[in-house]
């Protein structure tokens, strides 16, 4: 029930934020609902697709033995090649940016490939179609919803561009809400191969929750700014832009390793920028005989939002430290300190709320991307962008939390 209220509490905190709160959509707020149940029960509970969960765990121990023997051959025992010498501890060997973050560069490839090949679109075109049938959405914002589920925010709106100007104003939010609250299929395997070890069927969580959120998004998209406009047909997703199966490899790898250097950078910033902030608080008083820190802050904040959606108060606030940690940084660093907490610091419910919860690129880092590669798709409606900008991150962490609270209730 608690995990009930809570999903009536983030729609509620969606309608105060709406500009027309007369109108409330109601078939798209029932058939959303409705669709991220129906995905979660066939996802989790059924069982022909719990089978599909041990072939994706298999897919990812592939994966990950492919993009080490690439980074063993070019770095050596850096990139996890045996060592030339005895390792006194061989849990320090591991290295994220030359043995794990690489993976970006094969995932990339190949969904490039995927694309070239047509088999991508056809994927997109079929979730397209169930929202648009569903939800009753236009066509253009279906494709792009669906898109933000496997391509990313930044990659999605390039499958509808001629129809961006064209737009509705809610249409176009929902774009911006859907590509905040899903993740790039380049990195759905680094995070899942980052929680295999805390969470059972990883990859298979992962991908489910990057599903379920593009009809929450919708759902708080349509509350926040309601259609009043003529909905955007259209949506036909054009071929990629390659030679040959070869150059769209080429190509993929060239894009994935932008990501990679941009990911690493941030990583390197953002952990800084966070000692930096510790070591600032430490010279606060001690607030119940310890230190303040940043974990500890967004702990107290966030754990009576987390309770709501259904963690358990005996892990609130670590499970709201986390989720601060997601919206304020990102969703990498705070799945990397999900992964490194002792198996008994959170419940397994909690670690499974939180995997679907914080799998969205709904941070201020990623607004910013999102801002500047719409802005440059769509340079007429830049301002418009800009100005629903906040709103639009608003929207990604309510949905991402509704996938949360609706895995607690199930």
């Amino acid at each position: 029930m608690r995990g009930i209220a809570g999903i009536g509490m983030l729609l509620t905190i969606a309608w105060l934020m709406s500009e027309n709160r007369r109108i409330v959509p109601w078939r798209i707020v029932l058939a959303g609902i409705g669709l991220q149940v129906a995905i979660a029960i066939l996802m989790i509970k059924a069982a022909p697709f719990r089978i599909v969960f041990m072939g994706l765990n298999r897919f990812v121990s592939a994966m990950e033995e492919a993009t080490r023997a690439g980074t063993s051959f070019v770095f050596g025992y850096v990139g996890g090649a045996r060592p030339p010498f005895a390792e006194l501890n061989p849990a320090n060997s591991f290295s994220l940016a030359f043995q794990a973050l690489p993976m970006v560069l094969v995932i990339g490839a190949l969904t490039s490939l995927l694309y070239y090949w047509r088999i991508l679109p056809k994927i997109v075109q079929g979730f397209s179609w169930v929202l648009r049938k569903s939800m009753g959405i236009g066509g253009a914002l279906g494709v792009g919803a669906a898109g933000n589920i496997f391509l990313g925010m930044v990659e999605t709106p390039l499958l509808i561009r001629p129809y961006l100007k064209r737009m509705t104003r809610s249409e176009l939010f929902a774009l911006m809400a859907t590509g905040l609250s899903c993740i790039a299929g380049t990195i759905l395997v680094v995070y899942a191969t980052i929680l295999q070890q805390a969470i059972p069927d990883a990859l298979g969580h992962i991908l489910t929750a990057s599903i379920i959120h593009a009809p929450a998004a919708l759902v708080i998209a349509a509350i926040m700014i309601p259609e009043t406009g003529q909905q955007t047909l259209g949506g036909e997703i054009g071929a990629y832009a390659a030679r040959g199966s070869m150059d769209a490899l080429v190509k993929g790898t060239e894009d994935a390793l932008n990501l990679l250097l941009n990911i690493v950078a941030v990583l390197i910033v953002f952990v800084a920028l966070i000692k930096l902030l510790d070591i600032a608080l430490g010279y606060l008083p001690e607030v119940m005989g310890e230190a303040l820190t940043l974990e500890r802050i967004l702990g107290v904040l966030m754990a009576p939002v987390v309770w709501m959606i259904g963690v358990p108060w005996s892990d609130a606030g670590t499970a709201g430290s986390l989720m601060g940690v997601k919206i304020v940084l990102n969703e990498l660093i705070a799945y990397l300190q999900l992964a490194a907490l002792p198996p008994m610091a959170l419940e397994i419910k909690s670690r499974l709320i939180l995997t679907y919860a914080m799998c969205s690129f709904a941070n201020f880092g990623s607004l910013g991307i999102l801002i500047g590669g719409m802005g440059a798709l769509c340079p007429e409606r830049r301002d418009e962008i800009v100005a629903m900008g906040i709103k639009s991150l608003v929207a990604g962490v309510l949905a991402s939390m509704m996938t949360g609270a609706i895995v607690g209730v199930l």
